[in-house]
Formats: structure tokens, sequence, C-alpha cells
């Protein structure tokens, strides 16, 4: 677990790491949005492209990516299996009792197997290359628009960024808690699915207690330093959409419009 990059940041003087982040959190949600409209091998080849270039210019290894996506391959293999064995349209290839297998549901299992890899891939580039308070800026920047409506817009950006930042830590925390409770001899891969999940009961208790500890600690620290929540608050750092911003939306957008017109 200790090797999940969701929730990580990388310091770096990349163009990624330049951009605004309320730009990159828009392109984000651009990017997860465009991929559910790519349905054939091209289409998906475009989006995959356009990933690559993002963590190219991210300057972050690819290995580094690969290796830390494995601890949620066995989250989509399962989505994949699922959509394998459950999709009955198209021509059947072989059939074991009530489960069927299509040529239909391969294919759609290998395209939803490719998207959640992209979206996971996109997802990291945005957490690697913004710092927590930069994301915090991002989204109250996007929110501003629902203050007329008295929306704590601030407090919830701020209740976001401080979410990402602690998945890492808490990441880390469970791994510590598996080594302590294995070193006293139990035993988490072995077992039918009950036993197993009963083994996790030392692993979450202690985890939430830590929880609760990082959260006193952290409301302490910022009460100590006088935060007070409110809109006039100032910041240190003032984020502004710059020439790499508009150039990369415009790649976005010419990849979004092709999407549309090369999809079957």
């Amino acid at each position: 677990m200790n090797k999940l990059l969701l929730g990580r940041y990388i310091p770096g003087n990349s163009i990624v790491h330049r951009m605004d982040p309320a730009s990159k959190i828009l392109l984000s949600i651009f990017f997860v949005f465009i991929i559910f409209f790519a349905n054939n091998l091209v289409t998906y080849g475009l989006m995959t492209l356009l990933a690559l270039v993002s963590v190219v210019a991210s300057r972050t290894s690819l290995r580094f990516f690969i290796r830390g996506i494995r601890p949620l391959l066995w989250v989509i293999i399962f989505t994949v299996i699922i959509q394998i064995l459950f999709d009955n349209t198209g021509h059947q290839l072989f059939k074991f009792y009530f489960l069927t297998v299509t040529d239909n549901g391969l294919k759609t299992a290998g395209f939803i197997f490719i998207r959640f890899l992209l979206i996971i891939f996109f997802s990291t580039v945005l957490t690697l290359t913004t710092d927590p308070l930069a994301i915090a800026s991002g989204i109250e920047k996007l929110l501003m628009p629902l203050k007329k409506i008295k929306f704590p817009v601030y407090t919830m950006s701020l209740m976001i960024s401080i979410s990402l930042r602690f998945v890492p830590t808490l990441m880390d925390e469970t791994e510590t808690i598996i080594k302590a409770q294995s070193s006293r001899g139990v035993k988490f891969k072995e077992g039918n699915i009950l036993a197993r999940s009963k083994k996790m009961i030392p692993i979450l208790i202690p985890l939430f207690i830590s929880s609760f500890k990082h959260a006193e600690g952290l409301g302490r620290a910022m009460e100590a330093r006088g935060y007070k929540d409110g809109d006039n608050r100032s910041q240190y750092h003032v984020y502004k959409a710059s020439k790499i911003d508009f150039c990369t939306w415009a790649v976005f957008i010419i990849s979004g419009i092709l999407i549309f017109v090369l999809r079957g």
C-alpha cells in the first residue's frame, strides 16, 4: 500500500507543475468526460497518447506510475471479470453453466480496463504535480460562483485538499500496522473470505484511532497558528492561467473533437 501514488505530491519545475491548479483540475474532469465517449481502438489510442504525453510533461518516470498503480489492479481486474461474465451481447464464445462469455463482453472489458488505467494515470499526474494547498486554491476558484448562495467555498476546498494530503499518510500507516500484525503471527493471506475479513479488524481499529489523532493534532496546530475560517483570508501564492494553460486546453479540446469524429 505504500506504493499507492494517489494523493502524493512530488515537487518539481515541469510544465505541468507550473500550470494553474484550477486549470489542471478542470482538465482532469474534461479528460474523464471525453474518455467515456471513446469506443474503438483509434479513440482509445488517442486518449492513451494524451495520458502518456501528460506523464512525460510532468517529468515523472513511467515506471514510477506503473509501480504505483499495482495496489489498484485487483479492483480493476475484478470489474473487468464482472463485465466479461455478465455481458451476454454479441457472439457466444463459450458457456459454463449460467456464465456466458461473448466477443462483445471481452471487447467491452478490454476497453474498461484501459479506461480505468488512463483515469488513474491522469488523476495521479494531478496529485503528483499539485501541492495540496494549490489544489485547495484551485477548488476554491472553481467553486467561487457558489458563494452567491452562501456556500462555504473555502471550507470545502480546504477539506478536500486535507483529505488528499492524508491519503498517502494513512496508506503508509496501514502498511505499518499490517507488518506489525504479521510479526505477531497474523497471516492475512490464509483462510476463506470470512476468515480474512475478520483479520482486517485488528487493522481497522488502530487505523481509525490514528486518523482521529491526526485530525485532532491538525486541528490544534491550525488553532495555535490563529486559523479562522472566513472569506477575508489572503493567499501566499496567487495562481493565474498562463500561455501553458491555454495551449494545453487547445490540445485537449482538439483531442475531444477528434474523439467525437473518430468514434464508431
